[in-house]
């Protein structure tokens, strides 16, 4: 695997290139290549995340001093979520170097978002245990996704889904909605989620996604779609 393109992408040149080559392997490349030495990505996503997660609250905390914690919490879920970070992923060209079955590539694992966002988050993982460099990997996400907070802030694009479904239900209703999964199906690497929006008990809307996060935002806009009838 030719990463050179990519690191100059990411301005860091490798010590270990493994351990980059780990960060582009997806879990499904492993079940087609019993030789192959390394483990998938998400080891390097689990520590990517953390490292994202507090840098990201670092620079909210001080660049939004009087936001209060509410609304902190809303910025960075909105700058963190997955089609964010996947589409960071699309931008920087992650999915043309990952490590796929011939399954998940057929199937578009290099356009999926899921895939993309937790590749971001390893990319981000190999980078901080690569240079051991917080410092760097704050420049890092400055440069790669912190850019897009101001016009989130701004034009209010943190409000999601489930947030403005809540403050009208709970405006019109007096009603906080809450979420449960229907149904899952699918292998591990490809599940399907299947949520209901309840209003106390009643079944509101129903959304689909490749996670329960994504089902629920879903189910979310269905229901702010046909408020008038929930109403």
């Amino acid at each position: 695997m030719n990463t050179t393109e990519l690191e100059r992408t990411v301005n860091h040149s490798f010590k270990n290139k493994e351990l980059l080559k780990t960060a582009l392997t997806h879990r499904s490349y492993l079940n087609e290549h019993s030789s192959y030495k390394n483990p998938s990505n998400e080891r390097l996503e689990f520590l990517g995340d953390a490292v994202l997660q507090f840098l990201i609250s670092e620079y909210l905390y001080q660049n939004y001093p009087t936001s209060p914690e509410g609304m902190l919490t809303n910025f960075r879920a909105a700058t963190v979520c997955a089609p964010a970070l996947a589409a960071e992923s699309g931008r920087l060209n992650f999915g043309q170097y990952l490590l796929l079955s011939k399954g998940e590539e057929a199937s578009g694992g290099r356009q999926k978002e899921y895939i993309l966002a937790n590749t971001f988050e390893a990319i981000l993982g190999a980078l901080y245990l690569d240079s051991q460099d917080l410092d760097f990997c704050r420049r890092y996400l400055t440069k790669n996704l912190f850019y897009k907070i101001r016009e989130l802030v701004s034009a209010e694009k943190y409000k999601d889904a489930k947030s403005q479904f809540q403050e009208l239900s709970q405006e019109k209703r007096s009603i906080t909605p809450s979420y449960k999964v229907l149904k899952e199906w699918g292998l591990d690497h490809d599940r399907q989620f299947l949520v209901g929006v309840y209003l106390k008990k009643e079944l509101v809307a129903e959304g689909q996604g490749p996670s329960k996060q994504k089902a629920e935002q879903a189910a979310a806009e269905k229901a702010l779609a046909s408020w008038e009838e929930i109403g």
